[in-house]
């Protein structure tokens, strides 16, 4: 049988590997393997269950979930029956849920649990199109009697039934399949409105595989941990298109909270992980280094200062000295080795992150304590990645080398375009974006960016989002936002500056290291709220900020900013499933906090101090704070 989609590829793996680990997941404190003779009957037999239910080939399956096997198998048996997966994120609103199930046509809905049952029965009226909703996780739903619902269980049982009687039909459905059939919807994240949903094919899915791996090779005997949001492509490209290629074991924590835990417990091989979870990593180790003894503090930054320096070097391929080497060597023996077990780092080849810029500082933190970190850069429409580092040749301002196959170029007004076979088939039910992404052949990412003299890519940011200030200098807020967000005490942070005189900031406090920064310094507090704005705090952020200004350009840097008073949230709209900034919806949202940074207050400069008329001195830099500063501060 030929190998062109990823059901083909499944096949292949079970009779290759057969009784090997395709699969772990950890339930009640204990992990649970499948096969992946295990792994391909499950498939089989949902498969089988759901065209017993009346699935066609170009019918959609659409799934919700956290990353459990049975998202996997729902998707590869709609692949198999020719058939179409739809990813949504499991925190997904119920009017979010309605609108990819209701764009997407899907016809059957694949959900976890109880919770997301009760999200669907919430809009049933809104999707006539939906047929059976099928759940994975019985618990609580034994009194349920919509006819609408279905166990997964039951469905496998039919499919199985089916096989009994005819042996020779999943085969031969999946025997049917092309590379060029459509595998997946993937809708984009949504920064600007609703998502659009990208068609990739099986083609698409496994190029992308094909060339990655071809970069950076792995074994069937390696492991990886999938905990991701399967709906997003990055996740998708590790978890579904790199595994079947290779063979290797998938994975699944036991919870979302217990990440960390099943880590450390996995040790995998390669990791990827978005930026704020590489910047959460390096908040957490600096924070833990503070409530540390005081030997290890000196031993933490002696070491870390030799493994900057060893880094450095090979940055800049440079020879390090053999005292250097031996620095390192001692570091990884004292320090390193006991950070990256702590973290479940121990045993990563290639750790990637990707899906937005990651800080240098970052970059060079994990190179120093010896993790192989690099950037991927790509998007959902190019089946998630087309560029990356090189082993031995990091340089953290680039994202890489394109992978084979795959062409770059720049376009006359700086914007970043793509060709290969992984550039996707379209938008779904969207012809006028699709001609628009694909002008000339090319794909359009949208972002701005340059080829430097070794080929690397650099990203400057999004096209629409390089701004100048008035007097026409130009800056990059995500560039700004990535620096301010090294700190451990700043969650997240919005820059703003567009036409504007100078740049000002909207920032979340990290609950976690400013409340236990608090602790330490005897501050008492009650909630999110109250902490934000606590003058200490306000003074805590102010020399982050000013930290930050030494490396910024005059002209760029931020002069005045805000804490705001709760956190960005993707159920406020304010953030995408994957965590990215909505700009134009924070803008609007915050329009007169941001009016008043720019004309509440005379110009405060964060060099400077603030001081009151009673003898405090700190910066204003509340939204409650705005009105009655121009009445009170004076600059020292």
């Amino acid at each position: 049988m030929r190998e062109e989609t990823l059901p083909q590829l499944l096949l292949r793996n079970a009779c290759r590997f057969g009784k090997r680990v395709a699969l772990r997941e950890k339930e009640f404190g204990i992990w649970q393997t499948v096969t992946w003779a295990d792994y391909l009957r499950h498939v089989r037999d949902f498969c089988l269950g759901l065209v017993r239910l009346g699935f066609k080939a170009g019918d959609k399956v659409a799934v919700i979930g956290d990353n459990r096997p049975e998202w996997i198998y729902a998707e590869l048996a709609a692949q198999a029956a020719g058939g179409v997966s739809v990813g949504i994120y499991q925190d997904s609103l119920a009017r979010e849920v309605s609108y990819v199930i209701d764009h997407s046509d899907s016809r059957f809905v694949v959900v976890e649990d109880q919770e997301q049952v009760d999200k669907l029965l919430e809009i049933k009226a809104e999707l006539p199109k939906v047929e059976r909703v099928i759940y994975y996780d019985p618990k609580g739903l034994k009194h349920y009697r919509d006819p609408l619902l279905m166990d997964f269980a039951a469905v496998e049982a039919l499919g199985a039934e089916l096989h009994r009687q005819q042996p020779a039909c999943f085969e031969e459905m999946v025997g049917r399949g092309r590379g060029d059939d459509l595998a997946l919807i993937a809708y984009t994240s949504g920064t600007t409105g609703f998502p659009k949903g990208a068609m990739l094919t099986h083609r698409n899915m496994l190029s992308m595989a094909k060339n990655l791996l071809s970069v950076d090779p792995l074994a069937p005997k390696s492991e990886y941990l999938s905990f991701l949001p399967l709906a997003w492509m990055g996740e998708q490209m590790m978890t579904v298109s790199a595994a079947l290629w290779v063979g290797f074991t998938v994975n699944f924590p036991e919870e979302p909270e217990t990440v960390q835990q099943n880590l450390r417990e996995i040790g995998p091989h390669v990791i990827f992980s978005p930026p704020r979870i590489w910047e959460d990593i390096v908040s957490r180790v600096q924070v833990k280094m503070e409530d540390s003894s005081w030997l290890k503090r000196v031993l933490y930054r002696y070491f870390m200062a030799a493994g900057y320096r060893m880094a450095d070097c090979r940055f800049s391929k440079v020879k390090p000295s053999a005292g250097l080497r031996f620095q390192n060597w001692l570091g990884e023996l004292l320090v390193f080795s006991a950070i990256k077990d702590h973290l479940g780092l121990q045993r990563v080849r290639r750790a990637y992150t990707g899906g937005a810029a990651l800080g240098p500082e970052v970059f060079r933190f994990f190179h120093a304590l010896g993790v192989n970190l690099k950037q991927i850069y790509g998007q959902t429409e190019i089946a998630g990645i087309s560029v990356v580092h090189r082993d031995g040749d990091v340089k953290f301002h680039t994202v890489g080398q394109p992978i084979p196959e795959t062409e770059i170029r720049i376009a006359q007004n700086g914007e970043i375009l793509s060709r290969s076979p992984s550039v996707f088939a379209g938008y779904h039910k969207n012809p006028e974006a699709t001609a628009e992404a694909l002008a000339d052949g090319w794909l359009h990412s949208g972002d701005a960016g340059y080829l430097d003299e070794d080929g690397h890519l650099v990203v400057i940011d999004r096209l629409k989002e390089v701004m100048r200030l008035a007097d026409g200098s130009i800056f990059s807020p995500q560039y700004v936002s990535n620096k301010l967000k090294f700190s451990p005490y700043i969650k997240e942070a919005v820059v703003i500056g567009k036409d504007r005189p100078f740049v000002v900031a909207l920032v979340n406090i990290d609950m976690a290291n400013v409340g236990r920064w608090a602790e330490n310094n005897h501050l008492p507090y009650t909630t999110y709220v109250d902490l934000s704005q606590k003058q200490e705090v306000i003074g805590l952020i102010t020399r982050e900020v000013e930290r930050v200004n030494q490396d910024l350009p005059p002209a760029v840097r931020i002069k005045r900013f805000v804490i705001l008073h709760k956190e960005l949230d993707a159920d406020d709209e304010e953030l995408t499933r994957t965590r990215k900034v909505r700009l134009g919806y924070v803008m609007q949202k915050y329009a007169d906090l941001i009016e008043g940074l720019y004309q509440g207050v005379p110009e405060i400069k964060v060099e400077t101090k603030v001081r009151y008329r009673d003898g405090r001195e700190a910066l204003i830099q509340t939204a409650l704070q705005v009105v009655e500063a121009a009445k009170e501060a004076e600059v020292a």
